[in-house]
């Protein structure tokens, strides 16, 4: 089984190697076929590990290498297999690979075509490397190279500007982030003496109590200061407020990579380290709640922001943020298994929209603008109706696998006491609403109405080849049936195990005295506030978009300045050039005026220079040339030491 454990991550990472290094030799056919190959090895062994683990109650923590070894303290590599490893390989291998397949058709044009498999095959080894960790020194290699990756993936066109601008923006976000992480795990090799997870969980409960003085006169919890500082990795990592910025702008990669990074990979490993470390997170109800107030505040304001974009990738990018902060909302009510369940369920719909946008980009030759679309259904059939199974899932309507997850958040902020569940039942409840609104908003305007593209684009308007509408197709269905499926076991069945630890009096507990099947859920679920709140926001985008096309311009126009603030994201980005780039930019500023110029260069190096000038000036004036001047002198300093001799004490 160890061998099998090895070649999971090794095999995505031996076809990125084949298709980097060797691209022009095997050529593009070489280059898809060796990461294909790659990851889709990597699936089956994520499977077979899979069966082993919830069919034979498999389990493996092993240190397979040992990096350093200094005194008691070893950082190494090695891997732990447990239920939730087993879940977050199989979603990433499996979206992975439908993106690897999407992504021959998608890029048969580019000059970058073995470049990009190479970078995706390599994207998929550094999640695999992250989420099949057994301690934080390999859970941080994994962070940062997903963080490389991506920043070469976004930036893939770097001829452009706004590509080179997005992929610098991103990685400088997300080294704010890491930051925090990095000195998260500082903190526990401090107080914990070890990196290993297992080892640290059983330190911890030793110092729940401890507390630490940061400011003076003021004590903190050891374990909330640790919590959230790890938690600051996570935010930008997943994107979450007020370090989202970078996600949005990423859209400028080729779709593929939007399908990659933002559906299963990437943004999600803020929520899987998070569950990890739910033995650290259940010790800290400040922390959790904290948690839970950052997610709210992503899945509602990064919701209204999806209502006003015109890009058809940036509508789901911003869903991608407001899903992400439901997902963590599930964190800050120790709604673990819910985190991961939606996580599993937005992975397979997202991806199926992401890449849907990505068919239709195809079709009409790189237009992404929705005003210049519309009446694509039937020229685009295939990609139509699994638009209609993505678009129905993230608004939640049973029985598509968004329902069951985004009902069971809604359910577990509701049954918890933490401190902030009023106001994230308030932001995840209006959330459900926007969301129905934006996601058919979307359809609505690229499918239907009257046709806006130009007449050559018209004419030349087909259906996506069978490599991009296949992976369509093999999305649709878990978006379909996943959450029908899998809510029994993820959620109210022993699933999880020993790898998510949750208080015995979390909304957990409560929802599963309540559980009764998962028809009495769906039932109960079509009678619930947000299953209508879901359907008024489906209507009201019908009205606007197709019966009262007038209706937007017409709001727009009253509510100018609400427009303004949506238009400019909230001024993020302008706050953000304003206080942390151009504030940067000063510090620099004055730093080279004061220190460079005036201190370095005019007091040390000129101001020397001017020193042995002024020295040589008045020291030339005593070597003169004549004896009378030397006699002189002489005289005088015999004179001198004399007197000194004289009238010594």
């Amino acid at each position: 089984m160890k061998a099998l454990l090895l070649l999971i991550p090794l095999a995505p990472l031996l076809g990125a190697l084949l298709a980097g290094l060797f691209g022009k030799t095997i050529g593009r056919t070489g280059a898809h076929f060796a990461t294909i190959l790659g990851v889709a090895t990597a699936l089956a062994g994520a499977l077979a590990v899979a069966n082993a683990v919830f069919a034979h109650g498999f389990h493996f923590n092993e240190n397979l290498y040992t990096w350093i070894s200094v005194g008691t303290l070893q950082l190494n590599v090695g891997f732990l297999i447990d239920p939730l490893t087993a879940t977050m390989m199989v979603v990433v291998t499996f979206v992975s690979l439908m993106v690897h397949i999407y992504t021959i058709g998608y890029m048969h044009d580019d000059p970058g075509y073995q470049r990009f498999f190479s970078y995706i095959a390599l994207f998929t080894f550094a999640m695999l490397m992250l989420v099949m960790s057994n301690n934080f020194l390999q859970l941080f290699f994994g962070w940062e190279a997903v963080g490389l990756v991506s920043y070469l993936l976004i930036g893939f066109w770097f001829t452009r500007p706004t590509a080179i601008y997005a992929n610098m923006k991103a990685f400088l976000v997300n080294r704010v982030g890491d930051f925090g992480f990095l000195l998260g795990i500082g903190v526990v090799l401090a107080t914990c003496g070890s990196l290993d997870y297992q080892t640290v969980f059983e330190v911890a409960p030793r110092i729940a109590a401890a507390t630490v003085t940061l400011i003076p006169g003021h004590e903190w919890s050891l374990m909330t200061v640790m919590c959230i500082l790890l938690f600051i990795g996570a935010m930008g990592k997943s994107a979450q407020m007020p370090l989202h910025v970078w996600l949005p702008d990423s859209m400028e990669g080729p779709t593929p990579i939007s399908a990659l990074i933002h559906a299963a990979t990437m943004v999600t490993a803020g929520i899987f380290m998070v569950s990890r470390m739910s033995p650290l997170f259940e010790m800290s109800p400040t922390a959790r709640s904290f948690v839970l107030v950052i997610g709210a505040t992503t899945a509602l304001f990064m919701a209204f922001l999806g209502i006003i974009q015109y890009d058809i990738k940036r509508v789901v990018a911003y869903s991608t943020l407001s899903q992400l902060g439901y997902m963590t909302v599930a964190l800050g009510v120790s709604a673990y298994p819910v985190a991961i369940f939606h996580l599993a369920t937005h992975a397979f719909f997202k991806a199926l929209l992401f890449l849907g946008a990505g068919s239709v980009i195809h079709a009409m030759h790189h237009e992404q603008d929705m005003r210049n679309m519309g009446g694509l259904r039937k020229h685009l059939p295939i990609t139509y109706w699994t638009a209609v199974v993505g678009s129905l899932a993230l608004a939640g309507i049973p029985p598509f696998a968004g329902f069951y997850s985004k009902d069971l958040i809604i359910e577990a902020v509701q049954a918890s006491h933490a401190a902030g569940s009023s106001y994230a039942l308030f932001a995840v409840l209006a959330g459900v609403f926007i969301t129905a609104f934006y996601s058919f908003r979307m359809l609505f305007m690229t499918f239907h109405g009257e046709e806006r593209m130009d007449h050559h684009t018209k004419e030349h308007l087909h259906e996506s080849p069978w490599v991009i509408t296949a992976p369509l197709i093999l999305l649709a269905i878990p978006s379909l049936l996943a959450g029908f499926l899998g809510i029994s076991a993820l959620v109210f069945g022993d699933y999880f195990g020993a790898s998510i630890v949750m208080a015995p009096e979390g909304p957990i507990a409560a929802l599963r005295e309540e559980w009764h099947g998962v028809g009495t859920f769906t039932l109960h679920g079509m009678l619930a506030p947000p299953f209508f709140l879901a359907v008024a926001g489906i209507a009201l985008s019908a009205w606007m978009y197709l019966l009262r096309p007038d209706v937007p311009a017409a709001i727009k126009a009253r509510v100018g300045g609400l427009y303004t603030l949506l238009d400019h994201k909230y001024y993020f980005d302008r706050f953000n050039e304003i206080v942390f780039a151009g504030g940067a930019l000063s510090l620099g500023g004055g730093l080279f005026r004061i220190g460079d110029q005036a201190i370095i260069d005019n007091g040390l190096v000129n101001g020397a220079a001017g020193l042995v000038g002024w020295g040589s000036t008045v020291i030339r004036r005593l070597q003169t040339g004549f004896l009378y001047n030397y006699a002189f002198m002489m005289i005088f300093g015999v004179f001198a030491l004399l007197t000194i001799w004289l009238f010594k004490p």
